[in-house]
């Protein structure tokens, strides 16, 4: 379950990552675009920080779900790899098992807010009135990935420790400095 989910899951984050990898050029040249019109027309879009926050929103609720499979969110390590490969074993399912929970509540959470949104037919306070539906359902979306994502993760590392205790550390343990290096320089 676990590798399978791990192909597929990273697939979809993949091309997660990469619309917002666009949506984020996209917002770079409006800034670039609004900051040359202001100053030299005295012109401005209006909108343009309700557009990027809308952005940078989505950009993170999505980007989670990529970071995590890539096992590239910030950890500290130097304490870890100096345990015994059975507590670094017990650690890393423990933070599995704590990013599903914080991954779930999130979502749990963002989709309150989404709901109420709905619920009241809200619009964005600004002179743009964007029916505020609209980013957060993308939100929702991306936080909803998060949460399926950690919660799949933790299930697996679970199963692993019970199963294959020694695989834990390999596919949710710190990222070894050449393994990094090696991921890297692939094309």
């Amino acid at each position: 379950m676990g590798r399978w989910f791990l192909k597929g899951g990273e697939e979809v984050s993949r091309i997660g990552a990469l619309l917002c990898g666009y949506l984020l050029l996209f917002l770079s040249l409006l800034v670039g675009f609004e900051v040359v019109a202001r100053k030299l027309f005295g012109f401005s879009l209006q909108g343009v920080d309700e557009i990027g926050g809308y952005i940078l929103a989505i950009l993170g609720a999505i980007g989670f779900s990529y970071t995590m499979l890539r096992r590239a969110h910030t950890r500290i390590d130097i304490f870890v790899v100096r345990l015994g490969q059975s507590t670094q074993r017990m650690l890393n399912v423990l933070a599995a098992l704590s990013m599903a929970v914080f991954a779930v509540f999130m979502a749990w959470r963002g989709g309150a807010a989404f709901f109420e949104t709905l619920e009241y037919g809200s619009v964005a306070n600004s002179p743009l009135a964007t029916p505020l539906w609209i980013p957060q359902s993308i939100w929702f979306a991306g936080l909803v990935l998060f949460a399926l994502t950690a919660s799949v993760l933790a299930i697996w590392a679970v199963y692993l420790l019970a199963r294959r205790p020694d695989a834990v550390n390999e596919y949710f343990g710190v990222v070894a400095h050449q393994e990094d290096a090696n991921e890297e320089a692939r094309p």
